[in-house]
């Protein structure tokens, strides 16, 4: 018997980036131009990409994510006073090609193969999607992948999480929601899905409404939650 199991799950809908996909990896990428500046402008660009999608929704003034990353880049170069046209335009072609977390294909296949159905739902554009999936190799393992596009408004706005329950068919009580984000973890939770938070970094627990059903280090401990006892023979 497995304690923190979770029952009656029959699909797993992952975050994209931060969650499968490392967003400092195309800092990383770059050290030989960055130095050690790499891993804070690997910081200040998250935030304020995070930031820029929170204040679209908020203003109603959507862009797609390439241009909020393309802007949250921007800030991030001029906080540290670097001006480098193709310094730029290198990271921003690294965010295509992202590297997947070490866990993330035998996690994936884990799952597959215990029967349930798995997608990613992202702030992402298509394009970008699409090319993070094909680069990491895990495309054959996804049964669908979602861009907040369709709804033209990012996360944690409630119309984005009801994508993933309409594409794939099951209600969002028999789907578990995965994210690396807590806020968007949480805002999963107030949605109605079953919640793992896939706490990376060991950060404090958010003081905002709901909680995550579930807190895990990384994503290799995700099949043993989800899947039931008798298919974790299969994986």
């Amino acid at each position: 018997m497995i304690p923190d199991r979770l029952p009656d799950i029959h699909a797993c809908v992952f975050d994209a980036y931060g969650t499968l996909f490392d967003v400092n990896s195309a800092a990383v990428r770059c050290r030989d131009r960055l130095g050690e500046r790499w891993e804070r402008l690997a910081e200040v660009w998250r935030a304020k990409q995070l930031q820029y999608t929170w204040l679209r929704s908020l203003m109603k003034a959507h862009a797609d994510f390439w241009q909020v990353t393309g802007d949250a880049l921007d800030y991030a170069l001029a906080s540290l006073e670097l001006s480098d046209s193709d310094l730029r335009r290198r990271l921003m072609e690294m965010y295509l090609r992202l590297e997947a977390y070490p866990e993330v294909k035998e996690t994936l296949d884990r799952l597959q193969a215990g029967g349930l159905k798995l997608a990613v739902l992202s702030n992402g554009t298509p394009r970008m999607l699409d090319a993070a999936v094909t680069s990491a190799g895990i495309g054959r393992r996804l049964d669908a992948v979602l861009s907040v596009e369709r709804v033209g408004v990012f996360k944690p706005d409630p119309a984005v999480y009801g994508m993933a329950s309409e594409q794939i068919g099951f209600p969002v009580q028999q789907m578990c929601f995965v994210s690396s984000n807590a806020w968007d973890a949480h805002a999963a939770k107030a949605y109605g899905y079953r919640v793992v938070w896939c706490n990376r970094f060991a950060q404090a627990e958010e003081r905002i409404p709901e909680r995550p059903d579930r807190e895990i280090t990384n994503l290799a401990a995700l099949p043993g939650i989800v899947l039931p006892e008798a298919n974790l023979g299969r994986c």
